[in-house]
């Protein structure tokens, strides 16, 4: 080895890539649960319009986190050194995740 070069690291993954499909399993699972409440809370007082939109919106938010979480899940399987996600993907999935809670925690109030 010469006194100018670095050899550079192998990577060795590891179980890295296993356990980053089980963390976006688990948060699909707790978004899921996430909508659910938010889906029960407005709709407790009985239907009504706002209770109903309150509703689509979570349904709607919960299907694109759940498209996203699939895809990623997807990408993190096919190769051993995955793409990193892009701003784009990693700010839709904060939205898709913090919006139902918001709306629990406002239809609560």
């Amino acid at each position: 080895m010469s006194a100018g070069s670095i050899a550079e690291p192998v990577r060795d993954p590891g179980l890295q890539p296993e356990r980053t499909r089980l963390a976006w399993r688990r948060t699909t699972l707790s978004g899921t649960v996430a909508a659910v409440l938010a889906m029960k809370t407005a709709l407790h007082g009985g239907v009504s319009v706002v209770g109903m939109v309150v509703c689509a919106l979570c349904c709607g938010l919960w299907l694109g986190f759940l498209a996203l979480a699939h895809r990623r899940i997807r990408t993190l399987a096919a190769s051993a050194e995955p793409p990193a996600l892009t701003p784009r993907q990693a700010t839709a999935t904060a939205l898709t995740t913090v919006a139902p809670a918001m709306y629990a925690a406002a239809l609560l109030l």
